[in-house]
This record gives structure tokens, C-alpha cells and sequence, in this order.
């Protein structure tokens, strides 16, 4: 009689996803994460084709998290001040996940930024507000406001700082104010 599997894809998963947000993605290795799993390496070979393989299903399991749970929360009703408020307490309630996700070198920065502004993109599609703003000023948008709550998250999840939500989107909106009325956008490669 064969053995039955009881450690699954999802059980894999999440215990990535718990060693991610713990210890970051400088200790994203096999042994580690079978260690969150509580068995050998054996179960995570048996689901994932490798670690790159794991790692691709992680940041999909992290993008539905941050897509489904964390961003399209509404406060105000202004998509970049809201997603931008959203950014800023993710940073704030899971600093050590915010900080593997977004400032660790071992991680893949340009696959969250790549995810962060294809979701923005999709937001702000879908805002009357911002209809009638060039691709050139949304890509302005974009950049601006992710600098803007970058390091206000930044300085909020290192506890240098501690706005109120109020002086949060006060400074938000003044940055959208600003940038807005740039004549030349702000695009950065």
C-alpha cells in the first residue's frame, strides 16, 4: 500500500510565506523551509519542480495577498491616496514582510515593482478621477506617490516617525497635488 501524502502544496506554501514574512528571503532555502513545514526537503521536491519553482508560486500566493487583502481597501475614495495608505500600513502592521518584499536586496525588487505598478495601473484605470491624465503623467503618478509612501513607510516601520492617518493623506495628497502639476512627469528606469 502506498504512503499517503500529508504534506501538501498549501501546507508548503505557507510555510514559505510565514519564512518570508519571519526571516525574509536571505534565508529562503529548502532546509529552511522544510524546517516551517516540520518534515524533510523530500515533500518540497515532490510539489515544486525546484526552489525557482517554489519561489514563482510564493509570489503569486503574495500578490493574491497583497492584491485580494492588503491594497484595494477604501478609505477616502481616491485610488492613490488609498492604495497609498494600504502600502503604508502593510508596512507599518508587517514590517518584516513589507521589508523582505520591498527594500531586501534578496529579494526580487523589480518583480514586486513590476507587480506594484501593473496593479496601480489597473486601479487607476478605473478611477474617474484620473481619466483624463496622460500615460506619461500616470506613469508620473505612479513613481511619485511610491516614493512619497515609500518613505513614509519607511520611516514609520522603523518607528522614526508616527503620523496619524490624517497627516498621512495630507502629505499624499500634497504629493499628488505636486506632482501633478509637474510639466515635465516624473519617469525613472
Amino acid at each position: 500500500m502506498a504512503r499517503r501524502k500529508t504534506i501538501t502544496r498549501e501546507d508548503i506554501l505557507q510555510a514559505a510565506f510565514k519564512l518570508v514574512s519571519q526571516e525574509g528571503f536571505g534565508h529562503f532555502t529548502a532546509r529552511s523551509v522544510a524546517k516551517k513545514v516540520g518534515s524533510s526537503t523530500q515533500p518540497i521536491y515532490l510539489e515544486f519542480e525546484n526552489m525557482d519553482d517554489l519561489k514563482d508560486a510564493l509570489y503569486e500566493k503574495i500578490y493574491a495577498y497583497l492584491g485580494n487583502e492588503v491594497f484595494p481597501k477604501v478609505h477616502t475614495g481616491d485610488v492613490v491616496v488609498d492604495m497609498s495608505l494600504n502600502y503604508i500600513h502593510f508596512a507599518k502592521r508587517e514590517n518584516r514582510l513589507f521589508y523582505s518584499l520591498y527594500l531586501d536586496e534578496a529579494s526580487d525588487g523589480q518583480r514586486m515593482n513590476r507587480f506594484s505598478h501593473d496593479y496601480f495601473l489597473k486601479m487607476i484605470k478605473q478611477s474617474p478621477e484620473y481619466e483624463n491624465y496622460s500615460p506619461e503623467k500616470i506613469e508620473s503618478l505612479h513613481t511619485g506617490s511610491l516614493i512619497v509612501a515609500t518613505g513614509i513607510a519607511a520611516l514609520m516601520s522603523s518607528g522614526i516617525i508616527n503620523p496619524t492617518d490624517e497627516e498621512i493623506i495630507s502629505l499624499i495628497k500634497e504629493g499628488i497635488k505636486f506632482i501633478s502639476s509637474l510639466e515635465k512627469p516624473i519617469l525613472l528606469g
